[in-house]
């Protein structure tokens, strides 16, 4: 697929009118009540992932729950294009997806024919052993140009390396992070960054200026977490936030288990809402209902 060459008025593609509580991300016009001291959270409201410049609303898409060898939950359940679908459709502007979650077709299927600057698309790369098929793990250029192919795209909003736990991550993938640099440079894609699943590969992004977003478990209980105590995490979730990173919040219901207990998704999303350190959530939908769901609980939040 050629490359378009953006402008930057194209690139980027979010204008904000605070004043009347208007948003236009890209084409597409979203409304809410401005908010002051007591109001309820708004899923929709537009947040800024760190000092990238990119803009999406606060509660976006994870589509790789239980997310392996290029499938996930709704892959498997058939349902992957019709949940992305309707989650952009109820206000939903951020679809995050990964190679070893095998959504690329169906979240490239679900947004056709909807202005391409109207949504942000987020993926991650795995460079580790296992994760998806092939064994062979191509440099970075090669496996973005695959990523756009098969999203439908000229250009990718983030582009994470995906499941990193060690504390000399930055060392190692020194290679990948300067192509994906490159590729910065080049408006293939806007950001950069990383997921992390250790508390020390977490630290390592904080002083390190490559970084640009990071993917942070949370939640209040410590499940499916990178300590189990949560006051060992989050000051370096503040740490991360103050030096400007753009931070997502992941694992807010503790990947799914507690996903059937009311009080405890209500409490966590008070919990990480209110840390003020997280610029957005993701939350993995399976079922249509799901949406719904989670826009009325996070509605209900009061900060």
């Amino acid at each position: 697929m050629a490359k378009r060459n953006l402008t930057r008025r194209q690139f980027v593609t979010t204008t904000v009118a605070v004043g009347t509580g208007s948003i236009l991300l890209g084409k597409t016009a979203l409304s809410f009540p401005m908010k002051s001291g007591g109001m309820a959270e708004d899923p929709f409201r537009i947040i800024t992932l760190g000092k990238t410049g990119i803009k999406s609303t606060l509660l976006g898409m994870g589509t790789g729950f239980s997310g392996y060898n290029r499938s996930s939950n709704i892959t498997r359940a058939g349902v992957a294009e019709t949940l992305i679908r309707q989650a952009y459709e109820k206000g939903i502007r951020f679809f995050d997806c990964a190679d070893s979650y095998g959504t690329h077709p169906f979240t490239a299927a679900a947004l056709k024919g909807i202005p391409r600057d109207s949504y942000t698309l987020g993926s991650k790369m795995w460079v580790g052993p296992g994760g998806i098929p092939e064994s062979e793990r191509p440099d970075a250029d090669v496996v973005i140009d695959r990523f756009r192919k098969e999203l439908k795209t000229d250009y990718l909003d983030l582009i994470q390396i995906h499941c990193m736990t060690d504390s000399k991550w930055t060392d190692k993938q020194k290679k990948q992070m300067d192509i994906l640099e490159n590729l910065k440079v080049k408006q293939i894609i806007r950001g950069h960054g990383v997921s992390v699943h250790s508390l020390e590969a977490m630290e390592a992004c904080v002083d390190n200026p490559w970084v640009d977003v990071v993917h942070v478990r949370v939640n209040p209980y410590g499940d499916a977490m990178d300590k189990s105590d949560p006051a060992k995490v989050i000051p370096v979730i503040e740490k991360l936030h103050k030096a400007g990173k753009g931070v997502i919040g992941m694992k807010l219901i503790g990947n799914g288990n507690f996903k059937n207990d009311s009080e405890k998704i209500d409490a966590s999303l008070k919990y990480v809402l209110g840390l003020g350190t997280i610029n957005m959530i993701i939350i993995g939908f399976e079922l249509p209902e799901q949406i719904d769901n989670y826009i009325g609980r996070i509605r209900k939040v009061q900060l």
